[in-house]
């Protein structure tokens, strides 16, 4: 089956052409046909396209929204050669898959979407502002451009944490109040936790049911999750995404009296508040310099805030680690995904500093190796594994969309 992948960030736009047979069929190995990426959507945003047998393409024109941002795509992805291309990634188009972040109680798997779905996504706005207005801008923008004769379906980041047990799930609150909320620990990441769950279970050879692991997903938004069984039963990122790790932007966790504190010192709104918290905070907030933890390691030496930064990121993920190894009773690995979990091998080296307690020792010739690839950054004899596995959302989407349509 053919499947066009959307992935809508709050201000950017992922996409991919997967062939697929479904969710890892034994010997079909899933084809990526094209993809590509339109940044900074809201402004002058950067397109890349790279279609099978071509060239990247590379362009900057004004994107205003995620609706025009699909349009774009859609648009480069329909069969053409007026401009000396042969892109045929829609010919035969048979599905589309969404990536949608907040899916509530309600969603609790991939579904096909229809109008009653597409209302109850769009009822859990409130829950992710940032995310699943525009996951629902692009679900009606394909509904326009393609059709309704072109199936959709919808995967949920909050799935793969449902199985959550109510001690992890629940918040010290007065029942009443939070069920009549639906407050929550719901968590997020959980396409790209599962896909890291899935793969190592095939790189190492462990049936599903007897993978015992800590994930660690590190990029601009950050969160860590215990697998056990191959399920999650514990996840950093709670009712929203604001909870855990420190991230890019995001403080992490926090005093929630600090809110109401700040409101009253400084004089503002809540709205303002937490929009420093999601927005101003984390590795921005502490260097005062950026949230790309590359520039925050080339200024590290001379800048002592930037060095803060770093050790604060690196001092609650390996707080987290332990956490979770005390709730999993021991695990077989640590494996790290995400842009600077993939990319840094001085960030997993100083969050791994200090475990050796526990069995968890980085063979520093492979970290170093490991870098945008997957592969075992551990000592081969180390008690506790380490790896490095690069998620990939969009197949698991497609693997999804194919699943939920058969």
């Amino acid at each position: 089956m053919r499947v066009l992948v959307l992935n809508c960030g709050s201000s950017s736009l992922k996409f991919q052409v997967i062939e697929s047979a479904g969710d890892g069929t034994p010997g079909v190995r899933d084809k990526r046909l094209a993809h590509g990426m339109i940044e900074r959507i809201g402004g002058e945003a950067v397109c890349t396209f790279v279609a099978e047998g071509n060239a990247a393409r590379r362009e900057t024109t004004h994107i205003g929204t995620h609706e025009e941002a699909v349009k774009k795509a859609v648009s480069w992805l329909r069969p053409s050669t007026a401009d000396g291309r042969k892109n045929t990634s829609l010919d035969k188009l048979d599905a589309v898959g969404h990536r949608v972040v907040h899916g509530g109680d309600r969603f609790t798997g991939s579904v096909v979407l229809d109008d009653d779905a597409i209302a109850g996504i769009e009822a859990l706005n409130e829950l992710a502002p940032l995310h699943n207005p525009p996951a629902v801008q692009a679900i009606r923008a394909c509904r326009t451009l393609l059709g309704a004769t072109i199936p959709m379906v919808a995967a949920f980041d909050t799935a793969f944490h449902q199985t959550l047990p109510p001690h992890a799930s629940a918040y010290a609150l007065p029942h009443d109040l939070a069920a009549r909320h639906g407050i929550r620990r719901y968590g997020f990441h959980g396409l790209a936790h599962r896909y890291v769950s899935l793969r190592y279970a095939e790189l190492t050879h462990t049936p599903r049911e007897q993978v015992n692991i800590i994930t660690l997903h590190l990029g601009n938004g950050c969160s860590a999750c215990a697998i056990r069984g191959g399920t999650s039963v514990d996840t950093s990122m709670g009712f929203t995404p604001l909870e855990g790790l420190v991230m890019g932007t995001r403080t992490g966790d926090l005093d929630p009296t600090v809110v109401s504190y700040l409101v009253h010192k400084e004089n503002v709104s809540m709205a303002e508040v937490e929009t420093w918290l999601n927005e101003r905070s984390g590795l921005l907030g502490v260097s005062g310099r950026s949230n790309d933890m590359r520039e925050l390691l080339d200024h590290a030496a001379a800048d002592a805030r930037a060095r803060l930064a770093i050790d604060l990121f690196c001092y609650r993920a390996r707080k987290y680690i332990g956490a979770y190894l005390a709730a999993l009773g021991g695990a077989a690995a640590v494996v790290f995904s995400g842009g600077i979990g993939e990319h840094a091998p001085l960030i997993r080296a100083n969050i791994c500093d200090g475990l050796q307690w526990c069995g968890l020792e980085l063979d520093p010739e492979r970290n170093s190796a490991v870098v945008g690839t997957e592969g075992a950054i551990s000592l081969p004899q180390a008690a506790l594994q380490s790896y490095v596995i690069p998620s990939d959302e969009e197949l698991l989407i497609a693997r999804d969309t194919v699943a939920v349509l058969s």
